[in-house]
């Protein structure tokens, strides 16, 4: 990927004026400018083409909100906006652990409740490690519509990557991370009371 052109003292202070008087001309400046870099960024971390680009698009609405909380002071433009795109990619990262940390901790209570159900002498459900995770996991994901079910399934059960479930299910992608951001919303609210035994 090529450098993007470093912008002068004078182009930076011209952006900041301009974004901070909401001129959404100076933000496509800037983003055609500033994107390949942050787009570098969080692919090195993430490594997954489509949520480095929703990392991407993330920073710059935050940019666009948040502009007045740059110091020029503190340091030019384009290190705050990198600074903003790493700690996104990070915050991806994160949520990507804990749902596999989930998803794994699922898995083995599905099993455990699936060798319970066959044993001879099955101990109740709620004795069964895992159990209610299982319960309510599974509770949770038959509560979603059928389209956001699907779509998590392949994400957090088969480990496909965004584009990998928009080629599998012939959808945009567009439509494949809408479905994933509102299922995972949906699944965070119905499971915030597990929090603390599934964290």
């Amino acid at each position: 990927m090529s450098q993007p052109k470093r912008l002068s003292q004078d182009e930076e202070r011209s952006l900041l004026r301009r974004l901070r008087a909401r001129d959404e001309r100076a933000l496509a400046e800037l983003y055609d400018q500033v994107a390949p870099w942050v787009l570098g960024v969080a692919f090195r971390i993430l490594q997954d083409e489509a949520e480095a680009e929703d990392v991407v698009g993330d920073v710059f609405q935050q940019v666009w909100r948040h502009i007045d909380q740059h110091d020029a002071r503190r340091g030019p433009l384009v290190p705050w906006i990198l600074s903003i795109a790493r700690n996104r990619a990070l915050d991806a990262v994160r949520r990507r652990r804990r749902w596999w940390r989930k998803a794994e901790r699922w898995e083995r209570a599905r099993e455990a409740a699936a060798e319970d159900v066959v044993g001879a002498h099955a101990p109740f459900e709620g004795s069964v490690a895992g159990w209610p995770l299982h319960r309510e996991v599974h509770a949770a994901l038959a509560a979603l519509p059928e389209e956001q079910r699907r779509v998590v399934l392949l994400a957090y059960f088969e480990g496909l990557t965004h584009s990998e479930i928009a080629r599998r299910l012939d959808q945009p992608l567009g439509t494949v991370k809408t479905r994933l951001r509102i299922a995972h919303q949906k699944l965070t609210e119905a499971l915030q009371h597990l929090k603390d035994w599934m964290t």
